[in-house]
């Protein structure tokens, strides 16, 4: 029996080539040193020391959310449609069930000219 020798890729670009700013494998093409444009572009901003873009927040969560009926000023809790006029609600944002008097209020309602959104 015979062994057959490795062939070690060292210099075959076409088989190690890895992107410079994440390290993923990707298939060159022509002078090509980052595998996406995302990369190419936080390459180029690590190098220029701009600050990494902030985390993109998400709205929170439909149980929680507080819409309003524009035509009938009804406000509900989690439920974007309006059970009385049969019309969609608008979005006031985060908040839930007063403990007073039990209707939905916004935390924007609460806390003046704040903006209130959930991340992960």
């Amino acid at each position: 029996m015979t062994e057959v020798p490795l062939q070690i890729a060292v210099r075959d670009d076409a088989v190690t080539m890895t992107c410079e700013q994440c390290g993923k494998a990707f298939i060159p093409s022509g002078r090509r040193v980052y595998c996406s444009n995302a990369c190419k572009q936080r390459a180029f901003r690590a190098r220029r020391g701009a600050p990494p873009l902030p985390a993109r927040l998400r709205r929170a969560p439909k149980d929680s959310t507080v819409y309003y009926c524009p035509d009938c000023d009804t406000r509900y809790l989690g439920v974007q449609r309006c059970e009385g006029c049969d019309r969609f609600c608008r979005r006031l944002g985060a908040g839930g069930i007063c403990p007073c008097c039990d209707e939905p209020v916004a935390l924007k309602d609460l806390v003046e000219g704040v903006t209130i959104m959930f991340s992960d």
